[in-house]
């Protein structure tokens, strides 16, 4: 069974979309590595003589930092995974080079593995 690229191009394509509009929410891109995403400072006006208005700010910050991280390793993995369609690799196991199961591709079209070697 051959897998319909057009449709996982499509559907990785919305991803990279919705995963940099996100990102766009945290972070900016990097002025020195386009590739590159940067964490933004809260806009949560604290008055600096208030410790704890301070720990909000921190706290958001450390927030903030997480998420963009996790969204910066999914929009890399989606690219990759764009990456492998334009090389003719995609839908193969990276660790073994047999078919990765449709179903796997459906759950996370970014997949670099079967299940086996997940």
């Amino acid at each position: 069974m051959s897998l319909d690229l057009n449709y996982f191009r499509k559907k990785l394509e919305e991803e990279r979309l919705g995963l940099e509009e996100q990102l766009k929410s945290v972070a900016r891109i990097s002025p020195e590595n386009p590739d590159d995403w940067r964490p933004t400072t809260p806009d949560l006006n604290p008055q600096t003589s208030e410790a704890s208005e301070m720990a909000d700010v921190f706290e958001e910050m450390e927030t903030q930092n997480a998420r963009e991280v996790e969204l910066e390793a999914r929009l890399t993995e989606v690219k990759e995974a764009l990456g492998r369609i334009e090389k003719g690799e995609y839908g193969l196991c990276a660790a073994d080079q047999k078919p990765i199961d449709p179903d796997r591709l459906e759950a996370n079209p970014a997949a670099k593995t079967c299940i086996e070697h997940a």
